[in-house]
């Protein structure tokens, strides 16, 4: 399921989407908050340029909300349905896991945003290191 050649290992790792051989963050502990969201520049493996354009990662809040959704839904079934909680509670057992799971929700909705625009290519490397001897 997570080969690569496919989204959802590029989407799921953090991996260039173009290539799937390196990670595009510069530190792969999305809980260093400093760099969190901080890419390398470019893929050392194929050459992709991160940045498409500026301000290009910007439209992955409009992926941010429905992962941040499915990360709610969990703590609202656990607590409020299998538990009996209160709102009260299980508004606290939303806001929690949603403040605790932040660093991997910008990371994925960037990871699903690139990867919207950029599709895998098999010999990207090769096009790459045989263009640059």
């Amino acid at each position: 399921m997570l080969k690569k050649g496919y989204k959802l290992y590029s989407i799921l790792l953090g991996e260039c989407p173009r290539c799937h051989e390196e990670t595009m963050y510069e530190n792969k502990n999305p809980y260093k908050l400093k760099t969190t969201i901080k890419l390398n520049e470019n893929c050392s493996s194929c050459n992709l340029h991160y940045h498409l354009e500026p301000s290009f990662f910007t439209g992955s809040m409009y992926v941010s909300y429905p992962i941040g959704i499915a990360f709610t839904v969990p703590p609202f079934l656990i607590s409020h349905v299998l538990c009996s909680a209160s709102l009260l509670t299980t508004l606290f057992a939303i806001t929690g896991t949603l403040i605790v799971f932040l660093p991997i929700i910008a990371r994925l909705s960037r990871n699903a945003w690139i990867n919207i625009f950029v599709s895998y290519d098999k010999d990207a490397v090769e096009k790459y290191t045989s263009t640059n001897q």
